[in-house]
């Protein structure tokens, strides 16, 4: 939408990200990242820390789920989303304002470190969420339909995976030796 303003930051976890669900399944994910800028003092040759900023985030949907499983306090990482001012009334009835991030993308910072990517596999019919879970009360998270899989082509992990999915997915572009075609597998 023309007049949002996108932001990319920088910073760690102050705490493990919080999953919840709302009323009628959907998960929404919320943490807070601080941002702390450093300079060279060019006198002293030291490094100086400036202001820390602390931004309040959240991601919505499957994304939510995946932070809440791959991040934890202290992580560092890239946040890129859209700034949103919230008002509000606090419990003395004053007007507040505070300004929040609503995620669009997130990852690890490899700067300091290093992570391994697990592709999450879709559900059987296309991808996305099913409805709820096999056992799961109504109106409580939503899951795929099924075990789950390692990738695309991957054989699902013992146990069943993560519940994002159904067995395993063949890859539509690759294709044995020899078997090539002018049309696509789907």
């Amino acid at each position: 939408m023309a007049g949002e303003t996108v932001i990319t930051v920088v910073g760690n976890l102050t705490n493990d990200p919080e999953l919840r669900f709302t009323p009628n399944g959907a998960a929404v994910a919320s943490f807070t990242v601080a941002s702390t800028p450093r300079t060279l003092d060019r006198t002293t040759n030291e490094w100086k820390d400036g202001d820390a900023l602390f931004l309040r985030c959240s991601i919505w949907r499957q994304a939510a789920e995946h932070v809440a499983e791959s991040l934890q306090k202290g992580a560092r990482v890239i946040v890129q989303g859209r700034l949103k001012q919230r008002k509000w009334t606090d419990r003395e009835g004053n007007e507040r304002i505070s300004v929040e991030l609503d995620v669009e993308e997130i990852g690890p910072s490899l700067k300091y470190a290093t992570a391994k990517v697990v592709k999450a596999a879709r559900g059987a019919g296309g991808g996305g969420y099913g409805g709820p879970s096999a056992g799961a009360a109504p109106g409580g998270p939503t899951g795929g339909a099924g075990g789950g899989a390692g990738g695309y082509g991957a054989p699902a992990p013992a146990g069943g995976g993560s519940g994002y999915g159904g067995g395993a997915v063949e890859d539509p572009w690759s294709a044995p030796a020899g078997a090539y075609s002018e049309e696509p597998p789907f």
